[in-house]
């Protein structure tokens, strides 16, 4: 069977979102990526997947027709540059937020994005928290916004700049400062790429939590995801410090 392409590609799945959920659109030349980048939007409380695209005409099309809140942008698309996409999107009559998600980590994008308005910047591969964390920061600036009364105070539009800046997400409930810092140091210390089971050993945490770990250094830019494809069944995730 065939993979639907163009405006097929853009319906929406058979869920639809409540009036509470963020609409999400997923845009993303790879099927498969797509397909696993909606999964783990779906999975976060507060957001609902709109439909997915995969060439920069279709998400056009289907920000037009699905009106979404958001949409994850990838910036390598067959037909134009995701930036084009970007800046079509500021134009059209429907507010759109994007959050960037892509391969492409060369300043001169980066800056290009920043400068057509991208709310965050995602650089592949990741794991689901990384993306889990940018989407719960959106979805609370978007509350602190809808709860501001009138005209906004300086005080208050300082803190959402901040929150809307690029400063390192806060630590998910559960986890510990003094714990984030000891899996840092070990993987500082490793000079090598290791995985949440490797880290475990290493600093005495369960597997699950070393994982929650590495997944919020990630997320805060602090460590790269490396996936290791083996015979079969799903790559092995592996981090290494970007410093």
């Amino acid at each position: 069977m065939s993979e639907p392409t163009g405006q097929e590609a853009a319906r929406p799945p058979a869920a639809r979102r409540t009036a509470s959920q963020v609409g999400v659109l997923v845009v993303d030349d790879d099927f498969m990526v797509a397909r696993i980048h909606a999964g783990y939007v779906a999975r976060v409380p507060g957001f609902a997947v709109v439909g997915t695209a995969h060439t920069g005409e279709a998400a056009v099309a289907a920000v037009a027709r699905h009106r979404p809140d958001l949409v994850l942008l990838d910036i390598y698309l067959p037909d134009m540059s995701g930036l084009d996409v970007l800046r079509t999107l500021r134009g059209v009559s429907h507010p759109v937020d994007v959050l960037v998600v892509t391969a492409a980590r060369d300043v001169a994008t980066v800056r290009a994005a920043m400068r057509g308005g991208a709310v965050n910047y995602l650089i592949k591969p990741f794991a689901a928290g990384a993306l889990t964390e940018r989407l719960e920061r959106y979805a609370d600036l978007r509350r602190r916004l809808a709860g501001i009364g009138g005209d906004a105070s300086q005080d208050e539009v300082d803190r959402l700049f901040g929150e809307a800046g690029s400063g390192p997400p806060p630590l998910p409930k559960g986890l510990s400062s003094t714990t984030c810092a000891l899996v840092a140091e070990v993987l500082r210390e490793a000079g090598t790429d290791l995985s949440a089971t490797e880290v475990a050993a290493l600093t005495g945490l369960s597997r699950v939590s070393a994982r929650r770990y590495l997944e919020h250094l990630c997320a805060a830019g602090r460590t790269r995801l490396r996936p290791r494809y083996g015979t079969a069944g799903r790559p092995e995730h592996r981090y290494r410090w970007t410093d």
